[in-house]
């Protein structure tokens, strides 16, 4: 941590550095998509995962996906999440798992059938290998990371460190997007989510990307900036990841973030003596501020229409009645497909072409929970029972693990709104799952027997 912290300022320049890299040099997104993790694997493979070093790569490569993503580097949609999937499976390999993570591999099962299902399909327009790596990569991919990271201990010093891994190229995507449009006034006129102030990408995933990145510099900010020189820059860095959040016009993200800051001050105010929560006012007071001025500072750079956009208005201020734009219908009908086969639900991938016979429209679904429902019926309530009792069943005996609600508020709000487009929601979910002890045993064990 030491050697990190002291070069802290230098990662967050060659960051920068990259995003001015590729901006000049598109290629470059190729090269840098293909270094990560051949780079990862040899520090995985020369340190055998004796720190869980897996987690640091695969971290990276999370906050990497939406910047390789939108700048052409990715080699095919998939390719972090198999890439986070082949580091889970390293670390199993150097450093074992717990058998009680076998309940991440009941919740596979339970995939199993809704699988069957399409591969049975015979429809000659029905790309089925496309459906299936679609709709389940981003499970399994949860799955794996679930299973590598259940109760594995960790301290809180190198939890931050997996954070910081995941922000510096947050940081590269931030840059990037201000180099794309330095001038947020000349490409907002409406109040509809923003492609050129999301570098021409999906604002949504764009948005979720950054908002995980406001969260990350904020813990920095209050937690772990040792000089004010630390905390100004750290200040700073919230600051220009909200704004770009913002002005994505893409809501999901950033009221995400606020989710997560609010889970960590309910954790943080819940686990603190008198002394510590004498010191939450000021906290509260500075974080009013910024956010005060963030958003002053963006409804003057959009001429007023971000509030619109957050106040549900269209660009001449009148209240549309679609709040989600336009996921509602998409949820409404998930849920009849479900409610006509509860049992074994339609298949995987096939809420898609559903729609395009209810609705005359071929739109995956953004959320995940609907999803599941509708294309695994039951087994897919199970499934989601999983997902939800579990971390908090892990917490009861892992109190220490202050990110925990945090964490769990990014997966259930992401998959909500951008289903499991990105790895992000798969490997902060895992995260939540790890036992996290404030104080180094003097013989602290990585490997879990």
């Amino acid at each position: 941590m030491k050697n990190i912290k002291l070069s802290y300022s230098s990662l967050l320049l060659v960051h920068a550095a990259i995003a001015l890299a590729v901006f000049g040099l598109p290629f470059l997104s190729k090269i840098y998509s293909l270094l990560i993790p051949i780079i990862g694997f040899y520090i995985v493979y020369i340190t055998k995962n004796k720190n869980n070093e897996v987690l640091l790569v695969a971290g990276y490569l999370v906050g990497a996906e939406v910047f390789i993503r939108m700048t052409g580097g990715n080699f095919n949609n998939e390719y972090v999440k198999f890439s986070v999937v082949f580091f889970m499976i390293c670390g199993m390999v150097y450093s074992n798992f717990s058998t009680n993570a076998s309940i991440y591999l009941l919740f596979l099962i339970f995939l199993i059938p809704g699988l069957l299902i399409t591969t049975g399909v015979s429809d000659a327009n029905i790309d089925v290998k496309k459906a299936l790596f679609f709709n389940l990569s981003g499970p399994v991919c949860l799955a794996l990371c679930a299973v590598y990271m259940f109760q594995r201990r960790i301290t809180l010093e190198n939890m931050q460190n997996i954070l910081i891994a995941m922000g510096m190229p947050i940081i590269t995507t931030t840059v990037y997007l201000f180099l794309y449009t330095p001038s947020v006034k000349d490409v907002v006129t409406g109040t509809q989510s923003n492609f050129e102030t999301s570098g021409g990408f999906g604002p949504n995933q764009v948005s979720t990307i950054l908002g995980l990145g406001m969260f990350i510099f904020f813990t920095q900010f209050i937690l772990f900036s040792k000089s004010k020189k630390e905390m100004f820059l750290n200040g700073v860095l919230v600051l220009f990841t909200s704004f770009r959040a913002i002005v994505t016009f893409s809501r999901g993200g950033v009221f995400t973030a606020v989710g997560m800051i609010i889970g960590l001050f309910f954790l943080l105010y819940f686990h603190s003596n008198e002394k510590g929560k004498s010191k939450f006012t000021l906290v509260f007071i500075l974080t009013g501020i910024m956010a005060f001025g963030i958003w002053t500072y963006t409804s003057l750079q959009t001429n007023g229409f971000i509030g619109k956009r957050y106040a549900n208005e269209d660009a001449r201020g009148r209240v549309k009645k679609d709040r989600l734009g336009g996921r509602e219908e998409i949820m409404d009908l998930e849920i009849k497909l479900f409610m006509d086969d509860p049992i074994l639900g339609i298949g995987v991938g096939m809420s898609k072409f559903k729609r395009v016979e209810a609705l005359g429209d071929e739109v995956a679904s953004h959320n995940e929970i609907t999803r599941m429902l509708s294309e695994h019926g039951l087994f897919g309530i199970f499934g989601l029972l999983i997902l939800f009792i579990t971390p908090f069943i892990l917490y009861i005996n892992n109190r220490q693990h202050l990110y925990f609600l945090s964490f769990f508020v990014f997966w259930l709000l992401t998959i909500n709104h951008a289903a499991m487009r990105t790895a992000a929601p798969a490997f902060v979910y895992g995260l939540s799952l790890l036992s996290v002890i404030v104080k180094i045993p003097e013989k602290e064990q990585t490997s879990i027997n």
